[in-house]
């Protein structure tokens, strides 16, 4: 599988610039024979918003135009894009991922946990995300901050994910010499800890006094990142992967990260649901 991460730039309120950035990014990844696309949260909205006006003025129904040009770009190969777009349903405005290949939508997840300002704007989502057997392989959608959380990923690893994919905004932070976001070493833990593969696709740029930073990352079930880009730039983050790797659950000859587990000493802790 080759996986590409289209590290964008959106700016709120300049819907024309970033419908047309999304677009261009897919359609240059698939020209690179990318078999999973992943762009940033938010690509197509941008993310700090001023007023509730902004959000309902950039949110898409399912249908959207923008979408179904992805799905065009698709059309022909095999590729599955996972984006992170602001999402109108009848109920509310979610802070979701929706995956798609050439046929159309095949599956929406809607973030459970939101962060900081998004409370404001988006209804928290109240259910897992699904793990969808794609052409390409077994594929989940987090965003963001529900990487942060080690019972997600550990969900989907349960159901099977070889790939979690997460358009992610990742607030810049300083960090010592040598070192990555916080946020970067929770994903290496997690994809060790579940032997599953994870493409982060982090935003770049800045947008009115915050700046993002740039930190998108293909990691290993090993812990390990693949490719990974460490500048708030808009760029594009690529690996090549073995998908074997992730069905692989063994960690030395007598380890299984699997079969390894003790369900019925969890169940016996009052501090665990």
């Amino acid at each position: 599988m080759r996986i590409i991460c289209q590290q964008l730039a959106p700016a709120v309120g300049d819907e024309v610039f970033n419908h047309a950035a999304t677009v261009a990014a897919v359609e240059d990844a698939v020209a690179r024979g990318a078999d999973l696309i992943v762009l940033p949260e938010l690509c197509t909205s941008g993310y700090v918003f001023r007023d509730r006006a902004e959000v309902e003025a950039s949110a898409l129904g399912i249908e959207a135009p923008v979408i179904e040009r992805w799905r065009q770009v698709l059309q022909g190969t095999e590729a599955v894009l996972v984006a992170g777009i602001p999402l109108q349903e009848s109920d509310g405005i979610s802070n979701a991922a929706i995956m798609l290949d050439a046929d159309g939508v095949l599956a929406v997840y809607r973030k459970v946990h939101l962060w900081d300002e998004e409370r404001r704007w988006f209804r928290e989502g109240s259910e897992p995300p699904p793990v969808v057997d794609t052409r390409q392989g077994g594929i989940a959608m987090m965003v963001c901050f529900d990487l942060e959380f080690p019972e997600m990923v550990r969900g989907v690893f349960l159901q099977g994910a070889d790939v979690i994919a997460a358009p992610t905004n990742w607030p810049a932070v300083d960090v010592p010499a040598g070192e990555r976001q916080h946020e970067v070493h929770d994903a290496m833990t997690s994809a060790r800890l579940s032997r599953v593969f994870i493409a982060c696709c982090d935003r770049g740029g800045s947008e009115r006094g915050a700046t993002f930073a740039g930190a998108s990352a293909i990691i290993g079930p090993d812990g390990w990142i693949r490719a990974g880009s460490e500048s708030p730039d808009a760029t594009s983050v690529q690996a090549d992967v073995d998908l074997r790797e992730a069905r692989d659950k063994s960690t030395g000859a007598s380890n299984d990260v699997r079969t390894d587990r003790r369900p019925d000493v969890y169940g016996g802790n009052p501090l665990l649901p």
